[in-house]
């Protein structure tokens, strides 16, 4: 893969001591002289308070907030990068409801943050990348009856949640588009990754810096926290059913998403690194497959031999109903494609899972 940025370079990776940044590095110090992270080692993410050994020794660590304006001063003060990849971010969609302040400072302030630092010390990146989220979308749009039009419901109510009401009445999910599915966020989560969205193209436009976003879907993979309750219901279900516990499944089961494999993530951060030149539109990277989290459950079930998941009812404000996503504009615009899908992907995530529990990790 030939790489856009010549001569001596170095790229920033804040939130690169993530799922995705550890994922995203080694490949990264292939393309860069010089990989610089930083990362404030939440305890939720990272409960022993270091970097993890997953990250590249080769990598030039920072602890830091990138909510703090001296963290920026001291970073940018040394440091030039021709490229930033932006992962740092609140993620929890149901956390986000009760720590809205978070969240928003977080993803919305600390991404200003960083801009006003790069004016501040003159040091315009040639691009910015973004990870957003399908959470953008909310319920997204749904194809009413007999031809009657695409509409957008908008957010469930909490007395259609309480009542059962997990779908829209006449209405069929349609998956998400980003060239035509119009944002409609139903979380705080959601909020912010839209605001985010538009505060780099904003910026961006008027600082001669280019910028692309990528919306993924639902990541998964070997690396994931297993300890983090709001990193995704993949590994929380391996925990449970390599226990021998019934994987408890929220709604009805019939809740519908898209699960991208790390592996698949970081191609298409790669492939969008080292092009020429970039899409001004966000590109949605997902799998291009829906299940249902009764299936997933169900599949992660069978592999450990645990008992069957059950239906528990339970919901959780902000979840959308379905999310999946049409990935044709993104493989044409990034001639890129996914290669591992759920059957593959759960069998190796599940192995990583069984070493980690070998090694008491």
């Amino acid at each position: 893969m030939s790489l856009f940025f010549p001569g001596t370079t170095s790229c920033l990776v804040t939130g690169g001591a993530g799922f995705i940044g550890c994922a995203l590095a080694p490949h990264l110090l292939e393309f860069f002289d010089q990989v610089v992270v930083l990362d404030n080692l939440h305890p939720q993410v990272h409960p022993h308070g270091r970097p993890p050994a997953a990250l590249p020794e080769q990598v030039r660590f920072i602890q830091g907030d990138v909510t703090d304006h001296q963290t920026w001063d001291a970073l940018l003060a040394g440091h030039h990068p021709a490229l930033v990849v932006h992962l740092a971010a609140e993620t929890g969609t149901g956390q986000s409801l009760t720590a809205a302040h978070r969240h928003a400072a977080v993803n919305v302030a600390g991404l200003a943050c960083m801009l006003d630092g790069l004016v501040r010390h003159d040091k315009r990146p040639q691009r910015i990348v973004l990870t957003s989220s399908r959470a953008v979308y909310g319920e997204g749009a749904w194809q009413a009856e007999q031809g009657k039009g695409i509409v957008y419901p908008g957010q469930r109510s909490a007395a259609q949640l309480e009542q059962g009401q997990w779908d829209f009445p006449g209405l069929d999910p349609l998956p998400f588009a980003a060239q035509h599915t119009e944002p409609h966020p139903s979380s705080v989560y959601g909020v912010t990754k839209l605001a985010q969205e538009q505060l780099l193209t904003v910026w961006g436009e008027a600082m001669a810096v280019e910028t692309a976003i990528l919306r993924l879907q639902n990541v998964y993979g070997p690396g994931q926290s297993l300890t983090n309750p709001y990193t995704g219901v993949v590994s929380t279900f391996a925990m449970l059913a390599a226990a021998h516990k019934s994987i408890p499944v929220y709604e009805d089961g019939q809740i519908t998403r898209d699960f991208v494999f790390i592996d698949d993530v970081v191609s298409a951060l790669c492939t969008l690194i080292a092009r020429p030149t970039v899409p001004r539109h966000p590109l949605d990277v997902g799998s291009g497959q829906a299940v249902t989290i009764a299936e997933v459950a169900a599949r992660i079930a069978r592999r450990y031999g645990a008992p069957p998941p059950h239906i528990s009812g339970t919901f959780r404000h902000g979840d959308v109903r379905h999310a999946a996503c049409v990935l044709s504009p993104t493989m044409a615009a990034l001639d890129w494609r996914p290669q591992v899908f759920l059957e593959e992907g759960l069998e190796r995530f599940c192995r990583w899972v069984d070493q980690q529990r070998a090694e008491g990790l």
